[in-house]
């Protein structure tokens, strides 16, 4: 049975020795500060974007930037400078020590009321990285009990309000899997916590469409790019009757799922196979897809 210690990146790394962006410059993880009334921190007002970054340095900045962007202007906030948060991006990938890591940048409102309404400013940029489990080639899933409400005013946006997220990733742990399913208010299958989900029907790879309350994940539109996928709903039904499953993230790439609730699945499914293959070639040959 493949368990929660080894079936993707679920434990976190303390960022001792380390040195973190704040706003304009790296300091010490000891160091780094924001203010205690800062938005993102009283009321979530913030978003974020998370990179998987290897000696060669961090894979796709340019669309995971465009994504900042747009999740930017979905809370109101003002348009990080993209030139900014590459320098700091590139800044702390320099120091990268380890064969796989993760980088974070955070952008909130900055400082602001004990409360809901808009923050004061200005922005608050924060960068900071961390090795990171290299996600192995299985893992598994759960359907969680709780729905994803596709018509929220934050749907598909990366907030850091990730609450439910957070809940919903306990959740999975708790039943030895890596990531938990949320189903949509309409019965449909719409994404993981923190991942995109695709199912192989008859040899038709098929994931659900972003109506559904997913993400426009980084790994997602990549793959959809590479390779044909065919978008519509699934309910839960159908998608766990499939032939193959597989999740995608920044950080897991393509992962095949061998144990979705109580079903099953074979760890050698060609279509899995030949998807991860060609991720690993594309993604090799080009750091910054666009």
């Amino acid at each position: 049975m493949t368990t929660a210690a080894d079936a993707g990146p679920t434990k976190s790394t303390s960022p001792d020795g380390r040195r973190v962006w704040v706003q304009d410059r790296l300091v010490s993880a000891e160091e780094a500060r924001v203010s205690a009334t800062d938005h993102g921190l009283v009321a979530g007002g913030g978003v974020f974007e998370s990179l998987k970054v290897t000696s060669d340095g961090a894979f796709a900045i340019s669309r995971h930037l465009a994504r900042l962007s747009r999740s930017a202007k979905a809370l109101g906030l003002p348009e990080p400078d993209h030139q900014r948060v590459r320098e700091a991006i590139e800044a702390v990938a320099a120091e990268c020590d380890y064969e796989v890591g993760i980088v974070r940048v955070t952008w909130t409102g900055g400082v602001g009321p004990l409360g809901s309404s808009a923050a004061f400013g200005p922005p608050t940029l924060v960068v900071a990285d961390a090795p990171t489990p290299a996600a192995p080639e299985n893992t598994a899933i759960v359907t969680l009990p709780w729905l994803r409400n596709e018509r929220g005013a934050m749907t598909g946006i990366k907030t850091t309000s990730y609450a439910e997220n957070i809940r919903g990733l306990g959740h999975a742990h708790e039943r030895d899997a890596s990531e938990g399913v949320f189903v949509n208010t309409a019965g449909n299958v719409s994404e993981g916590t923190g991942a995109n989900l695709f199912v192989v029907l008859d040899g038709e790879v098929v994931t659900s469409p972003l109506s559904s309350g997913a993400l426009a994940g980084i790994t997602r539109d990549l793959v959809r790019a590479w390779s044909p996928v065919v978008e519509r709903d699934l309910t839960l039904a159908e998608a766990q009757a499939a032939d193959e499953v597989f999740l995608t993230s920044s950080l897991r790439d393509v992962q095949r799922v061998t144990r979705w609730d109580d079903r099953r699945y074979a760890d050698d499914g060609p279509v899995v196979a030949g998807l991860r293959e060609l991720f690993a070639e594309r993604a090799a040959a080009d750091l910054d897809p666009v």
